[in-house]
Order: structure tokens, then C-alpha cells, then sequence
């Protein structure tokens, strides 16, 4: 156990230190077991209070998980080892369609926006005390949420989507909760969960959204909070549709305390409407970025909620960062007022790209999903042969072992770096890559 590595320290905080070294230098791969509290309490000549107190704190940071009888041992996949490390380094002259970043051709300029905002600050500075919210921002915002039926509510500014739901999640949950999480799912949020101690439930996502029988059944199995993407989820393409929200909003209602976070990041980047899950449960947050429709570098989002969710993250924030930039806030604002992006020409070109190459794959005989924004997820039988031979054909390919907990292997594809012309040539790499036999097994 352990092999040549030494767990040292005297107290919780030195041990558990000295664990998470360990878990970041490699020399502790993801699945090793650790040793029993008492004989590791024996070794190291401390109580083994002590090292229960290590192993809760190293829980509590997503690094170790413990079994009941087959003990404590390093997470698969633990808070130090983020997803966006597994990751290929596309070819000299190659298209990398792993990154999950939106087409520059299709973001605005920000010159003006940001001239026009600092022109502002230079006239009337925001200083200490000022509103968290630009009031321009705030009306605009909420403008554009009435405008899409989101139930009413109090509005706070984060640095993006991921700052607000671990806001909320952080809020009303502690280290052993549950949560309902989309599987295949948002990379970044999978590693979220865990790293701040919270138990991730797979819920399975088809084309409409989370399958709602599988949403009872986490609800069923004690999670507290659900997260829902609710158009152009991540890696699928999934949208919530009407339908599959009347059955959602049924299941939810049986569980009104349930933390209901609806990530809403592809506003602006796709031409399906919003059908929000927003009030079935007594606490609830939605949220959305600008990354998408306006650049990833604004680090900005808006998000509603119920009074005490929201008005819990927004003091929250008083007492860390403070605010979010007012200069970024006017920006986007002007982005906004100006029509600056326009989100029926950005939905209609990933949209077309989007369904040429999922066309195309099927065509070949290969089945893949995209139903909304500017990724198209590939089933396969194993991963790493098929992105091992698409970097040989000039292509890099995100492995779906970053998004997966318990779902089955996929492939997830980029569209925002290709041009019409790509597509066919796409297509024919991903079916030669899945192999024929490969392919029939999904016809």
C-alpha cells in the first residue's frame, strides 16, 4: 500500500497536506488505497481522531473517497487532476475541435464597448459603496429574462457561470451532499461537485434533456440540489423541449426542496426558446454567461434566483471579491443596447455547421446528437483508438472520458472551427477512425 510514498505530519492539517502532496506529484495514482485510520494513526504516533480528521478534510476537498469496509482511497478522478487535463494537442496544421471555445469570427468587437464603458468611469468612477449591479446592466438584464418567461426574482453579477453555481451549490449545501448532475455533463462542473465535497448523482441526457424518471430516481436517492443546462448542453447538445419540461417541473414539484440551478450559457448562440424549470422548487437559481455570444476573457454572468438564494450569494461575494467590474458590466450593456452580436446570424451559422456535420456522420452510418450549439457528441465503442487516429488525419477530438461519470464512451466535437468545406472531410475521418466494424455496431 502506498508504495515508496510516506504519509507524514503530526496534525489533521499536516497529514492531509502531506496526502494532496502526494495526489499532485503522481506519486499517489487516482484509485490507490489509503491506509486504515488506526494503523496509519500507529505509523505516524498520533490519535486517530487525528487522521479521521485528515481523511474528512481531504473528502471535503474532493481528494479521497471512502468505501465503508474497502476503506479510503484516491479519488478517480480527484479535485487536483481537473478534466481539461485529458486533453490531445491537435497537429502542426491541424484543427483542434477539443476546446469547446466559440468561433472568434462570431464574437463582437469589443473596442467600442469597452471605450464607451471607460469613457463612463472616467466621469463618474464606481468607488466603494457603490450597487453591485450596474443599473443599466440590471434593467437590461432583467429585460431579457421577462422576455423569455423567467419567473421574477432579484438579480446578482458573478465571473461566469461556474462562479454562480458554486455560489449557490456553497450556499445551501454542505461536504455529503448530493447532487443530480447531467451525465455526459459539463466537464468543468463534474469536477466542481466533488472538489467542494458534494456527491455527484448521473442523471442520462437525451436530446430533450435529463430523462426525468432518472432525476426522481437521484431525488429518491437524497440529492438536494439539481443542476439542469437548458439549451446547447454540454457535450451533447441537448435543449430542454416543452414537453420534456412539463415532466421535469412534475418531478421537481414532488421535491420542492430541492436547489434547482438552471444553466441557461447558451442564451444568445442558439434560436431554440428557453422553457424554464425557474420556481417548481422552493429555491432556485438560473444563470446566464456571456462567454458564448459575447467572448469567454468578460468572465460575466447574470443570475436570478429566490430572495434568499440570491441575496445569500450576493453577501457572500461582499466579503470576497466584492463586485464584478462595472467597466465589464457597461460593456456588455453596450453590447446589448447596440445589438453588437446578433444572435439569430450566430445561431443560424453554428446551426448549419451543426447539422452538416451530424448529416454527414449519419450518412456514413454513424449515429451522433447535436441539437443546439456548437457541439456534436459522438457515441463509440473506446475512445482512445478513434482520437488517436483522428490527430493522425490532422484532427484533435475532445475524449468523452472528460465528461462522463457513468454513461458510455463518446467522442465530443467542436463545430465553431470549422468551415462548410471541412465537413465531408470530417465525416470521413471520424467513420474511418470508429472503424467499420465499429460503426455497424451502432446502425
Amino acid at each position: 500500500m502506498l508504495g515508496d510514498y510516506r504519509i507524514k505530519g503530526r496534525g489533521a492539517a499536516e497529514i492531509a497536506d502531506s496526502v494532496e502532496h502526494g495526489v499532485g506529484s503522481g506519486a499517489l495514482p487516482p484509485g490507490e488505497p489509503l491506509p486504515p485510520l488506526r494503523e496509519l494513526a500507529a505509523e505516524l504516533g498520533v490519535n486517530p481522531n487525528t487522521v479521521a480528521a485528515a481523511y474528512r478534510t481531504l473528502r471535503d476537498r474532493g481528494v479521497i473517497e471512502t468505501a465503508g469496509r474497502r476503506g479510503s482511497r484516491v479519488r478517480q478522478r480527484p479535485a487536483t487532476a481537473p478534466r481539461e487535463a485529458v486533453r490531445v494537442e491537435p497537429p502542426v496544421g491541424g484543427v483542434d475541435l477539443s476546446t469547446g471555445n466559440p468561433d472568434p469570427a462570431l464574437l463582437p468587437s469589443l473596442t467600442e464597448a469597452l471605450a464607451v464603458s471607460a469613457d463612463l468611469a472616467a466621469r463618474a468612477p464606481v468607488l466603494y459603496g457603490a450597487p453591485d449591479a450596474d443599473p443599466r446592466f440590471a434593467a437590461l438584464a432583467r429585460e431579457a429574462l421577462e422576455a423569455d418567461g423567467v419567473r421574477a426574482g432579484p438579480l446578482a453579477v458573478t465571473s461566469g457561470s461556474l462562479d454562480a453555481i458554486e455560489r449557490v451549490l456553497s450556499t445551501h449545501l454542505r461536504p455529503g451532499d448530493a447532487v443530480a448532475v447531467e451525465d455526459p455533463g459539463w466537464g468543468s462542473l463534474l469536477d466542481l461537485v466533488p472538489a467542494l465535497g458534494l456527491r455527484p448523482l448521473p442523471v442520462p441526457v437525451d436530446d430533450d434533456g435529463p430523462l426525468p424518471a432518472e432525476l426522481e430516481g437521484a431525488l429518491g436517492r437524497g440529492a438536494r440540489a439539481a443542476i439542469v443546462t437548458a439549451r446547447a448542453q454540454n457535450p451533447t447538445g441537448a435543449a430542454v423541449s416543452a414537453a420534456r419540461a412539463r415532466e421535469l417541473r412534475t418531478v421537481l414539484a414532488a421535491h420542492p426542496g430541492t436547489v434547482l440551478i438552471e444553466d441557461d450559457h447558451g442564451h444568445g448562440i442558439v434560436d431554440l426558446p428557453l422553457h424554464s424549470l425557474a420556481g417548481t422548487t422552493s429555491r432556485w437559481a438560473l444563470v446566464r454567461s456571456t462567454a458564448k455570444a459575447y467572448g469567454p476573457d468578460l468572465r460575466l454572468a447574470v443570475l436570478t434566483g429566490d430572495s434568499l438564494t440570491v441575496d445569500r450569494v450576493r453577501g457572500r461575494q461582499r466579503l470576497g471579491p466584492g463586485w464584478v467590474s462595472h467597466l465589464l458590466q457597461r460593456a456588455v450593456a453596450h453590447l446589448w443596447e447596440t445589438g453588437a452580436a446578433d444572435p439569430a446570424r450566430v445561431a443560424a451559422a453554428y446551426g448549419a455547421r451543426r447539422t452538416a456535420l451530424v448529416d454527414a456522420l449519419t450518412a456514413r452510418g454513424v449515429p451522433a446528437r447535436g441539437r443546439s450549439g456548437m457541439n456534436v457528441w459522438v457515441p463509440v465503442r473506446d475512445e482512445t483508438g478513434p482520437v488517436a487516429r483522428l490527430l493522425q488525419t490532422g484532427w484533435a477530438a475532445a475524449p468523452g472520458a472528460r465528461f462522463r461519470l457513468a454513461s458510455p464512451p463518446g467522442l465530443r466535437l467542436t463545430v465553431s472551427p470549422l468551415s462548410p468545406a471541412d465537413i465531408e472531410c470530417l465525416a470521413d475521418d471520424v467513420a474511418a477512425a470508429l472503424r467499420p466494424a465499429e460503426a455497424a455496431r451502432y446502425d
